[in-house]
């Protein structure tokens, strides 16, 4: 863990090059780790090529209980109950953002094995909360916690973003065709509003077509100490 308090944010503008699309969807499940098979997926029905727009696929997040379900453990052999209100969120570049929803409005995705439908999409601004969390951040060297936020601390301080407080997950393999990726969930709180929305538009570490590196806003820090879908 690392904290460190500070004076107050000051209001800034919000940068609108970088957006979160957000899809109604029709699905009953998914896997519980199915952020390279949803990747693989919306690649898949996008116009262009792959890697040619930079996209941040978040992956599918559900309650962690409703109507006595409770969420599993990880595992591809595992499966999230969908409900009407999931949505699927894609973070783009505003310039690709009618494409994207032209291409994928209206199609059936094969997300391994299990049919989603894309439904209407509205388009979402970057937030201006200063406490972000990313479920899943690829841990380059498969390192412990403290060798993990030292590495992200260093990355920030690349893009010239001051960390005060942050607090990371435990070790969390993802599946890959490549075999297992080693991810850890990180929270970042009291961040200045321009680091806050600079860090949600470049995103830290690789992979973000698969949901890691990808920031959202959180209101606490209890949600990183055991990291859900």
């Amino acid at each position: 863990m690392y904290w460190q308090d500070d004076d107050a944010d000051q209001a800034v503008a919000i940068p609108d090059d970088i957006i979160d699309v957000q899809f109604a969807i029709d699905a009953k499940r998914l896997p519980v780790d199915h952020g390279c098979a949803l990747g693989a997926a919306v690649a898949a029905a996008l116009p262009w090529d792959d890697g040619q727009v930079a996209l941040g696929v978040h992956t599918i997040h559900v309650a962690g209980s409703q109507n006595g379900w409770q969420r599993p453990e990880h595992g591809q052999d595992q499966f999230l109950m969908l409900s009407r209100r999931t949505k699927l969120t894609i973070r783009v570049p505003r310039a690709h953002a009618e494409a994207l929803k032209a291409a994928l409005a209206g199609r059936v995705l094969d997300v391994a094995g299990c049919p989603l439908t894309v439904g209407a999409a509205k388009e979402r601004a970057l937030s201006r909360e200063t406490t972000l969390f990313a479920r899943y951040v690829v841990d380059p060297h498969d390192q412990d916690e403290a060798r993990f936020l030292e590495w992200a601390a260093a990355e920030l301080r690349a893009m010239d973003i001051r960390l005060r407080k942050a607090l990371c997950g435990k070790a969390l393999p993802l599946a890959t065709p490549d075999g297992p990726l080693p991810t850890r969930s990180l929270l970042l709180a009291n961040l200045d509003i321009e680091d806050a929305v600079r860090l949600q538009r470049l995103g830290l570490g690789p992979r973000r077509a698969i949901g890691c590196g990808l920031f959202i806003p959180h209101k606490g820090i209890d949600a990183v100490q055991s990291t859900p879908r």
